[in-house]
C-alpha cells in the first residue's frame, strides 16, 4: 500500500448511478477448517465468521465474506493509512492462526480494487454483463456473491439496498471500470 497507484480514472456519475473507488481498504484472505480455527478467529476478531454460502458478517471495524467452506475475505470497514501497509489485525491473525498452524492468512490488499456502486440502476447495470440472477440478492442486506461481470471475476457485497461494494482484481479493474462507465451511460 506504500506506493498506492489507482488504475481507476475518477468517479463516474450518471442519473441514479454513482461508481467510485474506495481506497485504501485492508483485505485479507483467511483459510482454515477446524473448530479450533473458528474459535481462534472469533477470539481474535471479536466476531463470528459467516458459515452460510453467499453471506457476510460485520463487526465494528471488519466485515467477513464467505467465499467457500474454508475461505473468507476480511475487509476493513473504514479506509486505512495509505502510507503504511502494516495492519494490527493481520499481525494478530498471523501470530494466533498461521504460526500455530490453525490456518492461513494472506494480505490481498494490493491485489483487489474495491468499487462502491450506488443508485437505483445498480442491478440494471449488473444485468447487462452478468449471468447471475440478482432478484433475491438485491433485497438481502449483507449478501455476497462471486460472479462474472463483463467476463471478469468479481465479488459483490450488498451493503444497503441499491448500494454495493464490488471487489475486482487490480489487473482487470481498469477494463471493468471502463465497461461499467460505458454501460452506465446507456441505461
Amino acid at each position: 500500500m506504500l506506493n498506492y497507484k489507482t488504475s481507476i480514472k475518477g468517479d463516474v456519475t450518471y442519473s441514479d448511478l454513482v461508481i467510485k473507488e474506495i481506497k485504501p481498504i485492508m483485505k485479507l484472505i483467511i483459510r482454515g477448517k477446524t473448530k479450533d480455527f473458528i474459535k481462534a478467529i472469533g477470539k481474535n476478531l471479536n466476531m463470528v465468521l459467516p458459515t452460510k454460502a453467499n453471506t457476510s458478517t460485520s463487526a465494528e471495524q471488519l466485515t467477513a465474506f464467505w467465499l467457500s467452506p474454508d475461505e473468507w475475505m476480511l475487509i476493513s470497514n473504514e479506509t486505512v493509512n495509505e502510507d503504511n501497509n502494516n495492519y494490527h489485525v493481520e499481525d494478530e491473525l498471523i501470530k494466533n492462526i498461521s504460526k500455530v498452524k490453525l490456518g492461513a492468512v494472506t494480505d490481498v490488499s494490493d491485489q483487489f480494487v474495491m468499487l462502491n456502486i450506488k443508485g437505483s440502476k445498480v442491478f440494471d447495470l449488473f444485468a447487462t454483463g452478468s449471468p447471475f440472477n440478482f432478484n433475491e440478492f438485491k433485497n438481502k442486506k449483507g449478501s455476497v456473491v462471486q460472479t462474472i461481470l463483463s467476463h471478469i471475476d468479481v465479488i459483490i457485497h450488498l451493503t444497503e439496498i441499491n448500494d454495493v461494494n464490488l471487489l475486482v482484481r487490480r489487473s482487470f479493474s481498469e477494463h471493468l471500470h471502463s465497461w461499467m462507465s460505458d454501460s452506465a451511460s446507456r441505461l
